[in-house]
């Protein structure tokens, strides 16, 4: 299995009342709430967090794209991992992803990504989310029913960006370059691997089937929901009659916290994941799901409509016992947490979890501890549970001889034979 240790980097600084107090975290949350001093300290603090998940041994680090909002302070994704790329030497850095349907032109994504791949030697896994409608729709203005029509032309150019290596010109309905030449090109090739987010709509199967790359559920539903979804896949994926089943088609996200004891872990993390569900996720229904942002055959198929008002209604009055009991968050000690994680990936058939271990507002020593044991204690029992499947295909291809981050201290300047002693 693949593990990538994922940060949404929420603002864990949120009055108590908030949900009484603010109708939505998302869009129209006053900036007052803000403090850009507190900001900075957190901004640096994850950063850490993240190049300490390398340093445990977690195959890939990851964040991702959000706007206007205290759920995730991640506006630009690629400035958080071009600071991951330069300080980190073997982790994939899992940027999951551009919302690439409000990028104009979209060939911003493939400059970007590209830049990435290079800085850090081809260890970019490239995420291609249509966008929660909060985001796409709500902040930036796009027009709903327009959001996948102009997520497949974005698409479209970013591919051809990234493999022709000729110019070429670009007329499309929303976009028309004259002169696209790509530079830089990604180390990858003919590009990086490239990881779909979904969160409900059944086009996306498709999607993923038709071009290979990998369906994420990365949702907050829990077990309820990535069965729905992930079941839904894998019988699409048997209908179109692709006899490649590998798990690794699919990833997951699952909250996870880790502690000595079953009891601990409660004590411990109980108030930072309530936090999390209920101010983090507290978002105005209207923001969620306008007109247009879901398909007609999505709706059809249901497979998320009732799930998602059962939620809607949970979140109003959640307990630790509810999340929990819920599949929502795995906890425990390391034989709890290894034993749920194992019957999650072989039920989903999934090969590569985002696991999410800074929650809400818990502080860095929790999440450093955590994640230590999860590393030391739940990952390498879950490791050989695909013994027969192969991640190469959906995983990124490093440059043997990258580049290395070497630390902070001046000595770590590359010398040339030739230079004189004494001089850097």
């Amino acid at each position: 299995m693949k593990f990538v240790w994922f940060n949404l980097q929420p603002w864990p600084y949120l009055p108590e009342d908030f949900r009484e107090k603010y109708r939505s975290v998302w869009v129209d949350i006053p900036n007052t709430l803000f403090d850009p001093e507190k900001g900075h300290e957190l901004y640096n603090m994850y950063l850490d967090q993240l190049e300490f998940a390398e340093s445990l041994g977690f195959d890939g680090i990851g964040c991702n794209e959000h706007h206007q909002n205290a759920y995730g302070l991640m506006p630009s994704p690629n400035i958080i991992a071009a600071g991951l790329a330069r300080r980190t030497s073997d982790a994939a850095i899992c940027v999951i992803g551009n919302s690439i349907a409000l990028y104009n032109p979209p060939l911003r994504v493939a400059e970007e990504f590209a830049m990435l791949d290079c800085i850090s030697g081809g260890r970019l896994v490239a995420g291609f989310p249509v966008g929660t409608a909060m985001d796409t729709n709500f902040t930036y203005g796009q027009i709903p029913a327009l959001t996948r029509d102009k997520y497949a032309e974005a698409h479209d150019m970013i591919i051809q960006a990234w493999t022709r290596d000729e110019v070429f010109a670009f007329d499309g309905k929303y976009n028309q370059l004259r002169y696209v030449n790509l530079w830089p090109k990604p180390v990858q090739k003919p590009h990086p691997p490239i990881y779909i987010p979904g969160g409900g709509s059944i086009e996306t199967w498709d999607f993923c089937l038709d071009h290979d790359y990998n369906y994420s559920y990365l949702s907050f539903n829990g077990y309820k929901g990535g069965k729905a979804l992930l079941d839904g896949f894998w019988e699409r994926q048997a209908e179109r009659g692709d006899r490649d089943d590998s798990p690794y088609r699919t990833s997951f996200a699952q909250i996870m916290c880790v502690a000595d004891t079953d009891e601990e872990a409660e004590k411990l993390y109980a108030e930072h994941v309530l936090y999390f569900f209920n101010r983090c996720l507290h978002v105005y229904p209207g923001f969620s799901d306008p007109a247009g942002y879901r398909t007609v055959d999505t709706i059809k198929a249901g497979k998320l409509n009732q799930l998602r008002k059962e939620n809607m209604e949970m979140f109003t009055k959640l307990t630790w016992k509810d999340l929990v009991d819920g599949g929502f968050v795995i906890a425990g000690s390391p034989d709890t947490v290894a034993e749920q994680m194992e019957y999650l990936a072989t039920s989903l058939r999934v090969g590569t979890v985002f696991c999410l271990m800074s929650i809400g507002d818990m502080p860095d020593w929790k999440t450093r501890y955590s994640t230590q044991l999860f590393a030391e204690k739940v990952m390498p029992r879950l490791r050989n549970i695909w013994p027969d499947h192969d991640a190469e295909q959906w995983w990124c291809k490093p440059l043997a001889n990258r580049v290395r981050h070497e630390g902070d201290d001046l000595n770590h300047a590359r010398r040339h034979p030739d230079t004189p002693e004494g001089v850097l």
